[in-house]
């Protein structure tokens, strides 16, 4: 335990490394000592009161926690905490998903629930619109990342709006290169490392000019931090496009 005093002085990032490369009793301690932070990120999505000791859904954000620690890369850019916020968030969300999954058939003969004295059917009406007021918050919270991380890349949201390809053509050649410098490691590290494109050897490798990788610059980048940071909504706008 004596090991460990010196550890509590150490930046958070750095502990999350430590506890990566497997120390379990730093790991045990992080779990500990982030409990509220877990329970105030499920309370979040739940929008109520969160009982540590009793609702599964802490659970589930204890579990998305230590997925969170296992899983952080510090040269992402984002701090852990926004990073493990948003892990926890996803997990609630796709488990309250899982359980509300698909309202029971419903009889028009039974109008009411004899025990609750609830209308199953305005029920169901309330655990879908639950479910789209999340999907909503998710989309939000997506959006608001994004647009911190576009700020590393001096960019805007008012910007892509202006820049982005008007031609469907267009717009699916720059998806394409945007994951070409996602999956392909020299390239993929250059444009974290520099928050920039590598035009001259980009050429190189890409069916179009020079001239057009430099108009759609800012583009091609923001399609690589959706890609980069997993974004589960802003992805569906990419879904079919330049898969190989």
């Amino acid at each position: 335990m004596l090991l460990h005093k010196p550890l509590r002085k150490m930046p958070l990032e750095d502990k999350i490394i430590k506890a990566q490369q497997g120390d379990e009793q730093l790991m045990n301690e992080l779990l500990k000592t982030y409990q509220p932070f877990i329970a105030k990120c499920v309370s979040e999505v739940c929008k109520r009161y969160i009982d540590t000791s009793r609702d599964d859904e802490f659970s589930v954000g204890l579990f998305a926690f230590h997925n969170a620690i296992q899983t952080y890369r510090p040269d992402r850019g984002s701090s852990f905490l926004t990073f493990a916020k948003l892990v926890i968030s996803r997990k609630v969300i796709d488990y309250i998903r899982y359980t509300k999954k698909g309202p029971e058939a419903v009889s028009l003969d039974e109008s009411y629930d004899e025990d609750q004295m609830e209308n199953p059917m305005e029920i169901a009406k309330v655990r879908e619109q639950y479910q789209l007021e999340q999907e909503a918050w998710q989309r939000r919270q997506e959006i608001d990342d994004f647009k911190q991380k576009l700020k590393e890349y001096k960019l805007t949201l008012a910007e892509l709006v202006e820049v982005s390809p008007k031609h469907r053509d267009a717009r699916e050649s720059a998806i394409k290169i945007a994951r070409m410098l996602h999956r392909e490691p020299e390239f993929h590290d250059f444009v974290m490392k520099k928050r920039k494109l590598p035009i001259k050897e980009m050429v190189k490798v890409v069916d179009v000019s020079k001239k057009t990788l430099e108009r759609n610059r800012k583009y091609i980048l923001a399609i690589f931090i959706v890609l980069e940071n997993n974004y589960v909504y802003l992805q569906d706008y990419l879904k079919g496009v330049g898969h190989e």
